[in-house]
């Protein structure tokens, strides 16, 4: 049995933060589980071309499979941290027209184009470069991937939590307290808790829908953003799809690219081979945008609801929207004081956005000397 004072189950970047966070407050005894084989989670950073991949990390030319934009202009937190870690940003490109396209009968039309208000903001590198930034902080001996938990066990004078490796071995971790740096429906489902949650906390943490479990985002990389030469913000709306919402992904001094967000449901896309949604992307950028659209260099579909550590069932038919945040933690009874979620859905103020993992962590620590 290890021992340690803190486990944080999952890396994505409510785990990073939190053992950033930790160790800004002069605590280095945690341990960070991971299921899958790198940290990142629900963020997800691609270099637009295979051979790449085996470069540095930190490289500019990099597109987000995951979440993509941050907005400082009042996610004040997230824009702290991304000023204290040293990141580059820059502005979403909204100038021009939008195409719109109504119908299957009818060809797509331009149409004014609007800008958010604050502006939407992206990370050099993606936001694989905040993952990647934080990890670089952090004792990697202390963050653990492969290791998947599956039950949590509360003792007389401590929490209990197992892990298992690819090879099945088995590791128990005696802790004082417990981050779950993961969905609440994740947790509720995967993990067995003994003794059993509070039923209404339960209940509560199975409900509450993942973020970007139900998407899929399509990606297509040319060698230049020529929609930008005829007046287009590279923005674009369908009600023929498959791709329902599209937006100019390129990247300043790198690879340019339009990317959708797929509107076929989770569970129509588990029927369709990749080959053929990616066919019918293809096509659907060629009609809104023109023959060069045809012309992609590179492309990326990154399905989530394919995730096993993000995705349940219940994900696939449920609603797409941000949830509401559930309770962190118990109010009373004998996981009161030593487990709280830190996951961006139990962010009250940008529950599932990126800035919510910021805001659920800064509030989780807040429960670091709550009494058991």
């Amino acid at each position: 049995m290890q021992k340690t004072r803190i486990a944080i189950i999952g890396a994505g970047l409510s785990g990073l933060f939190a053992a950033y966070a930790l160790q800004k407050k002069g605590i280095t005894d945690y341990v960070i589980l991971e299921a899958r084989d790198v940290p990142g989670g629900r963020i997800l950073s691609v270099p637009p071309f295979p051979e790449l991949r085996s470069g540095q990390p930190g490289t500019a030319n990099r597109f987000d499979l995951g979440p993509s934009w941050f907005w400082p202009g009042y996610q004040r937190q997230l824009d702290q941290l991304i000023e204290e870690l040293g990141l580059c940003r820059f502005a979403q490109h909204e100038t021009g027209e939008t195409v719109i396209e109504r119908s299957r009968d009818t060809p797509a039309v331009r149409a004014r184009g609007y800008g958010n208000s604050p502006p939407s903001m992206r990370l050099m590198g993606g936001m694989g470069a905040l993952i990647d930034a934080l990890s670089d902080h952090l004792d990697s001996k202390r963050v653990l991937t492969g290791q998947v938990v599956r039950n949590v066990r509360r003792t007389a004078h401590n929490v209990e939590v197992d892990s298992t490796d690819a090879a099945g071995q088995l590791t128990t971790w005696s802790v004082e307290q417990v981050f779950l740096a993961m969905p609440p429906r994740l947790a509720q489902a995967t993990l067995d808790f003994s003794p059993a949650l509070p039923s209404q906390l339960s209940r509560s943490w199975q409900a509450t829908a993942t973020w970007m479990a139900p998407h899929a985002k399509y990606f297509a990389i040319f060698d230049t953003p020529f929609w930008r030469e005829q007046g287009l913000s590279g923005e674009g709306r369908s009600s023929v799809g498959p791709l329902m919402e599209i937006h100019d992904a390129s990247i300043p001094q790198g690879s340019a690219a339009l990317f959708g967000f797929i509107g076929v449901p989770a569970t129509l896309r588990k029927t369709l081979p990749d080959s053929e949604l990616r066919a019918l992307c293809r096509a659907q950028l060629v009609r809104m945008f023109g023959p060069q659209a045809g012309t992609a260099k590179a492309e990326f579909l990154k399905d989530w609801a394919a995730e096993p550590f993000t995705t349940i069932d219940a994900d696939l038919t449920g609603a797409s929207q941000h949830a509401v945040a559930p309770a962190a933690t118990a109010d009373n009874g004998p996981w009161r004081g030593c487990l709280v979620g830190i996951g961006s859905e139990w962010s009250l103020q940008f529950p599932g956005y990126v800035a919510g993992a910021i805001d659920a962590v800064s509030r989780g620590m807040q429960m670091l000397s709550m009494p058991a």
